[in-house]
């Protein structure tokens, strides 16, 4: 599991997002910007993840916690 520091240095800043989130009513795309969010990606959601041209498919169900993972590890979502 990487640590909040591995993600912090990535240069994301507040204006600068790792993570877009676009809903689609039952289903989110949740598309990777950075390095470090492609990493944290590889890294937290499973091999056989679905996705949409580089963006991942997530239900609505899932999308809360994904996203709390996402800004606990230091990310910064749009």
């Amino acid at each position: 599991m990487a640590h909040k520091s591995e993600f912090a240095s990535s240069g994301s800043s507040p204006t600068t997002p790792d993570f877009l989130v676009e809903n689609h009513g039952t289903i989110f795309l949740l598309q990777p910007l950075t390095p470090a969010a492609n990493s944290w990606v590889a890294e937290h959601l499973p091999e056989d993840h679905m996705t949409f041209g580089s963006a991942v498919c997530v239900e609505h169900r899932f999308i809360r916690n994904i996203v709390m993972g996402i800004l606990g590890d230091g990310l910064v979502v749009s």
